[in-house]
């Protein structure tokens, strides 16, 4: 159970600092040095008690914190309580919401069937493409077994992950070292079920 805990605080986080592109920009090129930043403030976010190692104590403290934010985003009179009306509310907002999506996607045509088919696999797992692959690179980060990432295994996930999108050892991760780095994970998560065929 311990091990799922660690799972979930956030298996693919550790590729996020890496492979992120400085600012957003995805035609940046990232140095090993953005990435090792990166890494640092990363752990430091995630590090919800200031104890410096990742662990099922940080999971249930941003548990908590998400679960404070979602009821203060209900709580449209901050009475402490909510309401009916406010239930109702919210429920109004999310429909909106979802119209608006399947406006934008029906617009989009088939831009937008392809992005959603890739999403189906993931429904209800935030981040799930790092935590479907077992103890894949979250939990080979605990290089000393104790059930904790210290900012230093974090570090070293990290920056190996920065190496092996960096084809060229050049000390850099291209925009087209990124996304051959994203096509290896996506082969390694195993492709989307193909439609079957017409007989």
């Amino acid at each position: 159970m311990k091990k799922i805990s660690l799972l979930t605080l956030g298996a693919a986080l550790i590729a996020v600092p890496v492979l992120a592109a400085p600012g957003g920009d995805r035609n940046a090129t990232l140095t090993r040095a953005e990435a090792q930043a990166k890494a640092a403030d990363m752990f430091a976010k995630m590090d919800a008690n200031k104890d410096g190692k990742l662990d099922a104590a940080d999971r249930a403290a941003k548990h908590a914190e998400m679960q404070a934010k979602r009821f203060a985003s209900l709580d449209a009179n901050s009475d402490g309580s909510i309401s009916k009306a406010e239930w109702d509310q919210h429920g109004a907002e999310r429909a909106a919401k979802r119209a608006e999506r399947k406006e934008k996607r029906a617009a989009a045509g088939e831009a937008g069937e392809g992005k959603r088919d890739h999403m189906r696999g993931h429904r209800g797992k935030r981040g799930g493409h790092g935590m479907r692959g077992g103890h894949g690179g979250w939990m080979k980060a605990d290089a000393d077994g104790d059930k904790a990432i210290s900012q230093a295994e974090f570090q070293t996930a990290a920056l190996a992950r920065f190496d092996a999108a960096d084809a060229n050892k050049d000390g850099q991760v291209t925009p087209e070292e990124r996304q051959a780095q994203r096509g290896e994970w996506r082969a390694k998560r195993g492709a989307a079920p193909a439609a079957p065929a017409n007989p």
